[in-house]
């Protein structure tokens, strides 16, 4: 009997092969530095087959963009469940955020460095991410006002710059936690859940500081 021969790897399975070894390479050296070399070494495959599953370099670094921000947002999403209350779901969107950036710090690299640095076009994609992420938030404070009594935001400037402000704080600590030794994502979590919802709760008494008259 002749040798069995073995099975060949499903497309999508080779594929995710190749934007995983793109994404640690993309992540760590940036985009200039990254080789289609290097990136199909280490993905186990032919330069060739590289181009054919992907085109081209700035295809393959918007397919590991898209892929990356699709899986930060879906966690986020999961951890800040709509059944919970609204500082429970502060608290789940913040720990599922730092945890995966923790577990994917090449992904979360890609998305917070890699992509705003070579066009428009890639900076696009995370900005679309990023965009999703503050929304969900926006909606969370909005749940929170309501659920203390204090009914909607006085306006949507007012809301949804709370958001970015709890986002852009967000990105900040995931970079600084991924860096710092000993920092773990229950900790980032804990700290920017202290810091936000401390702040939060003056709000939702209805206390406001009000700037002086310019």
């Amino acid at each position: 009997m002749g040798a069995v021969k073995s099975k060949r790897m499903p497309r999508a399975v080779r594929e995710q092969q190749m934007l995983d070894a793109a994404v640690r390479i993309f992540g760590r050296r940036g985009y200039m530095a990254a080789s289609m070399d290097d990136i199909a070494e280490l993905a186990g495959v032919s330069k060739p087959l590289v181009y054919l599953y992907l085109n081209s370099k700035d295809d393959l670094f918007t397919a590991c963009i898209r892929r990356e921000a699709q899986a930060l947002t879906d966690a986020v999403r999961a951890g800040a469940r709509a059944d919970l209350p609204a500082d429970r779901r502060l608290w789940e969107g913040l720990l599922a955020f730092f945890t995966h950036t923790a577990e994917h710090p090449d992904g979360w690299a890609v998305l917070h460095l890699r992509a705003r640095t070579h066009g428009d076009r890639f900076a696009a994609v995370a900005d679309a991410m990023r965009a999703e992420i503050v929304a969900l938030v926006a909606e969370l404070i909005a749940a929170a006002m309501r659920e203390a009594g204090q009914g909607e935001p006085q306006s949507e400037p007012e809301l949804a710059g709370l958001a970015e402000a709890l986002v852009g704080a967000a990105e900040s600590l995931a970079a600084w936690a991924n860096t710092t030794p000993g920092v773990t994502a229950r900790q980032a979590a804990a700290s920017l859940m202290n810091f936000a919802w401390t702040g939060l709760g003056d709000l939702l008494e209805g206390r406001r500081w009000v700037a002086p008259a310019p």
